[in-house]
C-alpha cells in the first residue's frame, strides 16, 4: 500500500493570468485538480509547502490527499511549472485517481553499497543512465523507490533493469529490451592516459616502419 501524504489547499476563485498573478503575490501557487471524469477545480496552495515537498524528492510518485474546501481528493502530482529565472514554482497540476486506477509513473532509484563497490574503490565513476524507472501499477500500490545494489560491480560493468527487483503488480513500460540503468566508468584521466599510450605506441610503430623502409631503400641503391 502506498503511503498517502496529507496536504491542505484552498479553492481558488477567478481564472486567467490576472487572477494567477494575484495569487502569486499573496505567496501562494495557483493550480488545478482534474481527471476522474469530474470538472476541474482551481486551487491555490502555500508556496513554501510546495517547495518543501519538491525538495524532499519523489514528488511525482507520491499520492496525496488534498483537503480542498472541506472535501478530500486523492491525487497524483502531474506537473509543476517553474519560473525560468528564479526556479520558484508558479503553477501545479494534480490528477485525481481512484484507488484501483492504473497509473503510469516514474519511480526514483536508490543506489546501495556505493562504499563497497570495487569499481568505485578503484577510482571508477558512477555514470547514472536512468535516475527514474517508468512503470505501470495501481494507484494504491506505487513503490516509493527501487534499489540498485552496486556492491559487486567492477570498473567497466553495467547494471541492467533485470537486476532491479520489482514488486508484484508493477510492470515496466519498456519491455522489449534489458536496458542499462547505470555503469561504472573509468575516470576521464585514465581514459586519456590510455589514449596517450595508444598514440605513443602507434607513433613508435610508424617511426620503426619508416626506419625499415629507409634501410631497405639504401640496400636497393647499393645493388
Amino acid at each position: 500500500m502506498a503511503d498517502i501524504q496529507q496536504m491542505s489547499v484552498e479553492l481558488r476563485e477567478g481564472s486567467g493570468k490576472g487572477a494567477a498573478r494575484q495569487t502569486r503575490r499573496e505567496g501562494q501557487v495557483p493550480g488545478v485538480i482534474y481527471g476522474d471524469k469530474r470538472d476541474p477545480a482551481s486551487i491555490k496552495m502555500d508556496r513554501r509547502l510546495l517547495e518543501r515537498e519538491l525538495h524532499q524528492g519523489g514528488f511525482f510518485s507520491k499520492l496525496y490527499d488534498l483537503d480542498a474546501g472541506g472535501k478530500r481528493q486523492r491525487v497524483l502530482p502531474r506537473d509543476v511549472q517553474l519560473d525560468a529565472v528564479t526556479d520558484v514554482p508558479i503553477h501545479v497540476d494534480f490528477l485525481r485517481v481512484a484507488e484501483d486506477a492504473m497509473v503510469t509513473i516514474n519511480v526514483p532509484l536508490n543506489y546501495l553499497n556505493e562504499e563497497e563497490c570495487e569499481g568505485l574503490i578503484q577510482g571508477g565513476v558512477l555514470n547514472v543512465v536512468r535516475h527514474e524507472i517508468e512503470v505501470v501499477c495501481r494507484a494504491d500500490a506505487i513503490p516509493q523507490s527501487f534499489d540498485a545494489d552496486l556492491k559487486d560491480l567492477q570498473m567497466g560493468d553495467s547494471l541492467h533493469i533485470s537486476a532491479i527487483e520489482l514488486p508484484d503488480g508493477v510492470e515496466l513500460t519498456i519491455t522489449d529490451r534489458d536496458f542499462t540503468v547505470l555503469t561504472i566508468a573509468a575516470p576521464a584521466a585514465k581514459v586519456e592516459d590510455e589514449i596517450a599510450e595508444d598514440e605513443e605506441a602507434l607513433e613508435a610503430a610508424d617511426t620503426e616502419s619508416v626506419a625499415e623502409d629507409e634501410e631497405d631503400g639504401e640496400v636497393d641503391s647499393e645493388e
